[in-house]
């Protein structure tokens, strides 16, 4: 009785703690996405030039903050401070060891889409 007692414990505590990430604050999920961006070992490509992730996650930082106004969820963060160049025009690029080259508004979303999951 108690093993299963413990086991139903630790059961409804997985469920709690993966509502949390269903139920992240924009912020929350913001700052999820600059810490993937900055720990990435990927490459991210702006205008022409490969950046790390520590460059890139600076960047992005410093476009949002200009941007702070205007963003209301993870998906506007996405599309004002880390899609395109607004000087530009040109879209980010992210380059991952092994895989296609992909647009960075794609591997974001799918990183976001993935931290709601979980």
């Amino acid at each position: 009785m108690m093993k299963r007692t413990l086991f139903l414990c630790g059961l409804m505590a997985s469920q709690l703690l993966s509502l949390n990430h269903a139920f992240a604050s924009p912020q929350q999920e913001i700052d999820h996405l600059l810490t993937f961006v900055e720990s990435t070992q990927c490459k991210y490509e702006r205008n022409g030039t490969i950046h790390t992730g520590p460059e890139a996650a600076a960047h992005i930082k410093k476009k949002a903050d200009y941007y702070a106004d205007e963003i209301e969820s993870a998906e506007d963060f996405i599309a004002y401070s880390a899609t395109k160049s607004m000087l530009s025009g040109r879209h980010y690029q992210v380059h991952c060891e092994g895989k296609t080259s992909v647009s960075s508004e794609v591997w974001l979303k799918s990183e976001l889409d993935d931290f709601r999951s979980r």
